[in-house]
């Protein structure tokens, strides 16, 4: 018994011991993680900025030592990247006289066209500065192909490969396996091409979905074919033979062979050719600066003293009147009333001149992009407000967008999806069949209406669901109409929950201008007349130990890692049904999951 009570006892103590062990460790790494990304990076002779591409890309990235320790406990290493760090960091890279080019370091990026482009765009910016680019791989995925193929050099491991094979887009659908759960899902909708609801109620894509999904993904692609031929010298319709040869399964030679990388190369060799590069010996200092520490560079650029602003306010992620415990597990969110609460300050600010509204959005609750919409005209009319379209901007991320002095997208962005859609599950044979009952007492026809009904609506019910769907429409035509000066009629005949590209948006109004965010906030100077003036970015981002006892740092971090970890890309439509309750039931919003692949 005594060595029972010792051995318990030792236990105990070996617990507690390790568990103030490991906190000492936590506060430590966590000082440590604070410092390193509050101090200003030295630039010195003989850098080069390491663009290591390995992770998720976002509009901005929120640092929370959650996110690290996300990482650590799935075993992954994989990074989140903030596009608006990478743009601002190659741009710097350019301007700095010590830093002499870009190390590409291809491995994977979960990222969309639109914000790949973006990066490659910025990447042939800073070439013109006669500085070099030069990209390695052991294996590129075609995005990154897409965007490394601007380098001067594309380096290849000799047993490497370089996928290139064309897009495809393969929807989800659940009709079968909710029938199979003993779930209908009741759906409404205005809009031909409104395809988001298809994965309930088909198990196949309409003549009409197939018609829009076939037109953008041929838009996109042919956006990757110029610019891998304007680099790389070959031909689209070469490029299109490469594809449907797919050289990724022949041996890398091919590769270099048909002009697709320069070089085969190990990986530890990388460096020397990247001296040679640059003239130096292979005893010399090669100073290699990670992103992280080209985030802290200073700019060498005088300070702007003029006190006047240009906002750059930052709408990414679905759409939602608030947030719940299963959507915040999304990395990014657009709350309604809190967007509407920042664009009324900045309305009032009168140091702010002018405001670019950066929109990264599928759309999502019709009511909330109705809120934002309407801050945005309140914001117009008294400042220019210029909208820059990031990845997608469609259904609700138009509906926000609609009422700018000015629309810019890249010609990859995803926009338009005007229509309306809703949806009740009715759970009533699911119920049956695990033999839950429910009994009811009402005092007016209709007062159990709402939620996941046990029962099938009746016909009264679907009438007037399907009335509020049509007034939604109606209403979000107009607001389109109002804000791109023409008439319901012309919206209509683009509109129908249509997607289209911003290359196609720009040919039907739906778009001014095709360019980037840099674009977007000269256009945003020169309406409010500015020859100087600062940039500003909001809503203003909390640092790691400001977010730490703030109580703003997202919960569920390490559950949707852990999730993400386990069911890969079947995280996203699975996330989606099991939030299906906590959904606005009357959505602004593209298909779920667009699955370009």
């Amino acid at each position: 018994m005594k060595d029972f009570l010792k051995f318990t006892l030792a236990t105990i103590v070996g617990i507690v011991l390790s568990g103030i062990v490991l906190f000492i460790i936590g506060i430590v790494s966590l000082a440590g993680m604070m410092s390193a990304s509050q101090t200003e990076t030295v630039v010195k002779d003989n850098s080069v900025m390491k663009l290591e591409l390995n992770g998720t890309l976002l509009e901005r990235v929120q640092e929370t030592p959650l996110g690290s320790l996300s990482g650590m406990l799935t075993g992954s290493t994989a990074e989140t990247y903030g596009l608006n760090d990478i743009l601002a960091s190659i741009q710097k890279a350019k301007e700095n006289e010590k830093i002499k080019g870009i190390y590409i370091q291809a491995n994977m990026l979960e990222a969309a066209p639109a914000s790949l482009q973006a990066i490659r765009n910025a990447l042939a910016n800073f070439k013109e500065s006669g500085k070099f680019i030069i990209a390695y791989g052991d294996n590129y995925t075609q995005g990154l192909y897409y965007l490394s193929s601007v380098a001067d050099k594309v380096l290849l491991n000799p047993k490497g490969s370089i996928e290139w094979r064309g897009l495809a887009s393969a929807p989800l659908f659940y009709k079968d396996m909710l029938a199979k759960l003993g779930i209908e899902m009741q759906v409404f909708k205005v809009g031909t091409y409104k395809s988001a609801v298809e994965p309930f109620i088909a198990t196949e894509m309409s003549a009409a979905n197939r018609e829009q999904i076939t037109s953008y993904i041929g838009s996109v692609w042919g956006q990757m074919l110029q610019g891998v031929s304007d680099s790389r010298k070959l031909s689209v319709d070469s490029l299109n033979a490469f594809a449907d040869r797919m050289l990724m399964f022949y041996p890398a030679e091919e590769s270099v062979k048909s002009g697709l990388a320069d070089t085969l190369i190990y990986k530890n060799n990388v460096k020397d050719y990247i001296r040679r590069q640059m003239g130096i010996g292979e005893d010399d200092i090669l100073r290699v600066l990670s992103l992280k520490q080209m985030v802290n560079v200073k700019r060498n650029v005088p300070k702007d003293k003029s006190g006047t602003i240009v906002a750059v306010y930052y709408a990414s992620g679905t759409i939602v009147d608030q947030p719940t415990a299963m959507n915040m597990m999304d990395s990014e969110l657009i709350i309604g009333d809190d967007v509407a609460k920042d664009l009324k300050k900045l309305q009032n600010d009168d140091d702010v001149k002018a405001v670019v509204l950066r929109v990264n959005s599928p759309g999502g609750s019709a009511y909330a992009s109705e809120q934002i919409w309407h801050a945005v005209k309140e914001l117009k009319a008294k400042k220019p407000v210029i909208v820059s379209m990031g990845d997608y901007a469609a259904s609700g991320g138009y509906y926000i967008s609609c009422e700018a002095d000015t629309i810019v997208a890249e010609p990859t962005t995803l926009t338009g999806s005007i229509g309306i859609f809703g949806y009740i599950p009715n759970i009533k044979e699911l119920t049956d069949k695990i033999g839950l009952k429910r009994d009811v007492v009402t005092t007016n026809k209709h007062a159990d209406f709402g939620g996941e009904l046990m029962r099938p609506m009746d016909s009264d019910e679907q009438a007037l669901m399907q009335m509020a769907i049509n007034e939604g429409y109606r209403n979000f035509v107009g607001r389109c109409a109002d804000g791109r000066g023409t008439t319901p009629e012309e919206i209509e005949k683009i509109a129908e929950g249509r997607v289209w590209t911003g290359e196609e948006a720009v040919k039907i109004g739906l778009v001014d201008v095709l360019g980037g965010i840099d674009d977007a906030i000269a256009i945003a100077a020169s309406k409010a007349g500015l020859d100087t003036y600062s940039l500003a970015p909001y809503p203003a981002q909390q640092g790691m130990f400001e977010a730490m006892f703030s109580g703003s740092l997202p919960n569920n971090d390490i559950q949707a890692g852990l999730l993400k970890s386990q069911l890969g890309e079947f995280y996203r439509p699975i996330s989606f049904l099991n939030n299906l309750q906590h959904q606005d039931k009357i959505q602004a919003r593209m298909p779920f999951e667009l699955n370009i692949k």
